[in-house]
């Protein structure tokens, strides 16, 4: 999505009953959608407005905007073909829009051809007040203190719906023909904050993610950035060339986690900039997906 190169993270039994789905037939379902929250979610209550999307047909660029509804929609391997590991990716966008294609579904489905269940999460936004959030955020790239400003709240309720997702996943991870000792977050430049987000600031077994893929993250926008003593296992890519200059928040929290004596892997292409996602350019950062999947291979989470 080249709009996103603009700026592209005990069980209840509230929780138990939470999604508006059928458990019995989620195998039987193409791309269930499961809602985090048994009604409106936590800090959001009084938010009236209607989430919204921008296809642009025969491209992979199509973008959602104003979500309101955290959601989680399933992509399932083909019958047979699941390792029982299952990974929640979270699209990137400043918070203001989810590139919701290349940074989502396109990225789902090349997981599942490696028998990962993908799970694609909607997490809340900055609600837009035009039909046109693209040109509403590019007035704002310009300053990104302002951006974080007034991003701030929005963040911590899109680090709680990741949080969520992990533990809904976790929670109903039988139904999924998952492990629960199997599941990670992924997530793009703001869904990268959303995705350390969680690592950061999870609080107990069940919304600790096991692995995370930060891929061109934006960090800043953390408060919390303390390394946990069960710290996961990072993947982290980005590009030298991210024309946000984003590139060394990638670098410097490949050597946090290295100083803490954390496992993590880095990837830092020459050339990309920022919002590649699964978008070809004739450049090394077309396969970077592939190293991803070298790494989840590594360490043996595409064993059955």
């Amino acid at each position: 999505m080249h709009c996103f190169r603009l700026f592209t993270g005990a069980i209840s039994r509230s929780f138990c009953c939470l999604a508006f789905i059928c458990i019995s037939d989620l195998v039987s379902r193409a791309q269930p959608i499961i809602h985090l929250y048994n009604g409106k979610a936590p800090g959001s209550e009084q938010w009236h407005w209607k989430e919204a999307a921008i296809e642009k047909t025969g491209s992979s660029d199509d973008i959602l905007y104003n979500v309101v509804e955290p959601t989680l929609t399933a992509y399932l391997p083909a019958t047979g073909k699941s390792n029982g590991t299952a990974i929640i990716i979270a699209p990137g966008g400043a918070f203001h829009i989810l590139s919701i294609n290349n940074e989502g579904r396109d990225v789902a489905k090349w997981l599942n051809e490696k028998g990962i269940t993908a799970f694609v999460l909607k997490y809340r936004l900055v609600h837009s007040v035009t039909n046109n959030p693209m040109s509403e955020l590019a007035g704002k790239m310009r300053d990104f203190k302002k951006l974080d400003e007034e991003n701030d709240s929005v963040v911590s309720m899109a680090i709680q719906d990741g949080l969520r997702a992990i533990e809904f996943v976790r929670t109903h991870a039988a139904d999924y023909r998952i492990n629960p000792k199997r599941i990670g977050i992924m997530g793009f430049s703001a869904g990268g904050t959303v995705t350390m987000g969680t690592v950061f600031n999870a609080s107990n077994e069940m919304n600790r993610p096991n692995f995370a893929a930060p891929i061109y993250l934006y960090i800043n926008a953390l408060k919390n950035q303390t390394v946990p003593a069960d710290a996961p296992p990072l993947f982290i890519c980005a590009a030298s060339d991210d024309q946000l200059g984003l590139a060394t928040h990638s670098s410097n929290l490949y050597n946090t986690w290295i100083n803490a004596k954390k496992e993590a892997e880095l990837h830092m292409y020459l050339k990309g900039g920022h919002g590649f996602g699964m978008h070809k350019q004739g450049l090394p950062t077309d396969q970077w997906i592939e190293r991803f999947g070298e790494w989840l291979a590594l360490k043996g989470w595409l064993n059955r």
